[in-house]
């Protein structure tokens, strides 16, 4: 018993020494400022900390509206380019057609010019596939030195085709029957044999026409291809104005004359410029 009293005695000591010890050392580490800095990064530290997760935050949400305004800004920008683009599209296009107009204008050019009897260049303005004649308006009429009775002619792809013939006049316009009409009646002849024929409409433009009266015998001299040009007998047209080619040839047991088709030179659904002649007046090209 005596023993354990002389420990725990021994023990004080030490244990008092100890704590002045660390007592001192706090003391002196607050004096000293050393805890204050501490305690002032630690709370530096933990304030940063929630400071740095609010600013990712915050540019997160910066970053995403930013990035909605650019690709609104995109769409905007996409949207004007392909308006543009089919601005561009658009003049390519205008751009064509009036350099095709331009060719179609300049060939006409080049017949009027060329050709021996006067003539007049006129533009469709108006059809009525009802009216008398399967009626085609031109904006040409006696103002314009029109006559009824005249031949009118067209070129298409360089080829010079029979149109119709003026029926009607009046000062500003005139009317054409055209050759597929039922009325219109060509003395016509083959190019190749020479021989001589009718050719008739079938009242629609996107029919063929009907060449009458070409003896059997010739079956043999005659191909499909062969051209078709009026006669210029019975001063009905200008002699060699080609009409169409043979389509198809048909013998009919009933007659001793061919039935053949002829699709016309002129493709009347494209149709839009003619050239009116007036073969009573030879045209001075000097």
């Amino acid at each position: 018993m005596s023993e354990r009293r002389i420990r725990l005695k021994l023990k004080t000591p030490l244990f008092f020494f100890l704590f002045y010890v660390i007592l001192s050392g706090v003391i002196l580490g607050f004096y000293s400022g050393g805890f204050l800095v501490n305690f002032k990064q630690l709370g530096f530290s933990i304030v940063s900390s929630v400071q740095k997760g609010f600013s990712t935050v915050a540019n997160g949400v910066t970053t995403f509206f930013t990035a909605v305004g650019d690709l609104a800004t995109l769409r905007e920008e996409y949207a004007i380019l392909q308006e543009k683009l089919e601005d561009y599209e658009y003049l390519q296009r205008n751009n064509a057609d009036i350099k095709k107009e331009n060719a179609r204008l300049k060939e006409q050019l080049g017949f009027a010019t060329d050709f021996t009897y006067k003539n007049y260049p006129a533009q469709i303005i108006a059809r009525d596939p009802n009216a008398l004649y399967s009626g085609i308006t031109l904006n040409k009429g006696s103002r314009h030195n029109i006559r009824k009775g005249m031949a009118v002619l067209a070129i298409q792809n360089g080829d010079i085709g029979l149109v119709g013939k003026v029926v009607s006049v009046g000062r500003e316009t005139s009317m054409i029957m055209p050759i597929y009409d039922y009325q219109c009646n060509i003395s016509s002849r083959i190019s190749t044999t020479r021989d001589i024929g009718l050719v008739s409409g079938n009242g629609e433009s996107s029919n063929t026409l009907t060449l009458k009266y070409i003896k059997k015998r010739v079956l043999q001299e005659l191909n499909l291809g062969d051209i078709i040009v009026t006669s210029g007998e019975n001063d009905n047209y200008i002699k060699d104005i080609p009409i169409g080619s043979i389509s198809n040839i048909k013998m009919l047991d009933y007659d001793n004359s061919l039935e053949i088709e002829i699709t016309p030179i002129i493709d009347f659904s494209r149709l839009e410029n003619v050239i009116i002649v007036d073969s009573s007046q030879i045209q001075n090209n000097e």
